[in-house]
């Protein structure tokens, strides 16, 4: 999160367009979300709105074009996104201008995720049909590589935010005392975590393309129904149930403000379990799915706190330390109070039966 925002050029706007063919421009407007080094602006034109978006310095034009050939075959079978707009020069997907890359899609109009059971259900199902969908899809590029679990990453960057935390001692002294316990237990609960879901076998089970950034953020509602899916530059090759942990951690967090003493441990078990009832109206999930939920979900809660701390010891400006310590205790919590075999229950309770059956007729 840190860091100025990186912003648009009107002259750069408009030598841009100059290759699309998307009508006369009416109104360019500054669109201040997602990633402060990936600028986007809101065009209105004759023919509609549309976002221009320039992606990060030094990006890779392979991995764009993996999520490009992937969105576009998301598209031929009328899975909800935003359409990618061609350039008018070759037909391609994205344009390269002065070293940087650059990307124009239809501007979907919505609302956002209002943590409701029927949102949280249709969140669920929508990675479902992703999954159905992506499942044999082979593109002629790579992925790019990398994942939450069992990352020998995560274990680097504890390391790398040990050396930053305790750098210099913070206003804060007590916190300061606190880092290298909380960071120990941090890696201790992961490596855990870890040995869990391995001892389970996900790494040996089947792979394909996941989404890999399954959260509220990128998802784009019409009343509690999903409407666009949004951000595919994360999509890897991994065994699905990675996806489907972390959206169930995604889609139950509770969160609180600014006050970090005022967050709760638990998850959201009624929105938990609505995202996988969401999910196995498409696919159901294997019961070693399930027991692997958990693990994956302590593993993906640890290793995405990390990295935007490891790059300003801070995550949306709240003390890198102390947010570690909410992480840890929400760590904790899901490893003492979620089960796969809870889960499983949860999701396919027994059929009630009627008072008056007789439980002795076959």
């Amino acid at each position: 999160m840190g860091g100025k925002r990186s912003t648009l050029l009107r002259r750069e706007v408009d030598q841009v367009l100059g290759h699309y063919d998307i009508g006369t421009v009416t109104e360019v407007r500054a669109f201040e979300r997602g990633s402060h080094e990936s600028p986007k602006a809101v065009i209105r034109t004759d023919r509609g709105k549309f976002l221009l978006k320039r992606r990060p310095e030094r990006d890779d034009p392979v991995r764009v074009a993996f999520a490009h050939s992937l969105q576009i075959h998301l598209l031929k079978h009328h899975f909800p996104l935003p359409r990618l707009m061609s350039t008018t020069d070759d037909g391609l997907s994205m344009l390269t201008y002065e070293d940087s890359i650059y990307e124009v899609y239809e501007f979907i109009r919505g609302n956002r995720y209002d943590q409701s059971i029927d949102a949280t259900f249709s969140a669920g199902r929508t990675l479902g049909l992703y999954h159905k969908l992506v499942a044999e899809f082979e593109s002629p590029w790579d992925p790019p590589p990398g994942h939450y679990h069992n990352s020998e990453m995560v274990h680097e960057a504890i390391t790398t935010i040990r050396r930053l935390l305790l750098k210099d001692k913070p206003p804060d002294a007590s916190a300061f005392e606190k880092t290298p316990q909380i960071l120990s237990r941090a890696e201790a609960q992961y490596r855990a975590a870890a040995a869990a879901a391995e001892e389970i076998g996900v790494s040996h089970w089947q792979r394909q393309i996941v989404h890999s950034d399954w959260h509220p953020g990128n998802l784009i509602f019409e009343g509690s129904d999903v409407c666009a899916v949004l951000d595919f530059d994360s999509a890897r090759i991994r065994p699905r149930v990675m996806d489907v942990a972390n959206g169930c951690l995604q889609f139950s967090m509770i969160t609180g403000g600014r006050d970090l003493t005022t967050w709760q441990n638990e998850v959201d078990m009624d929105r938990l379990i609505a995202f996988l009832k969401g999910y196995e109206q498409v696919i159901v999930l294997t019961k070693a799915e399930l027991n692997a939920i958990p693990h994956l979900m302590i593993e993906a809660i640890i290793a995405q706190a990390l990295r935007p701390i490891m790059r300003s010891g801070t995550i949306a400006g709240l003390d890198g330390t102390n947010f570690l310590a909410v992480v840890g205790r929400k760590a904790r919590w899901i490893g003492e109070h979620l089960s796969g075999a809870d889960i499983e229950t949860a999701i396919h309770p027994e059929p009630k039966l009627d008072k008056d059956e007789d439980l002795a007729t076959p």
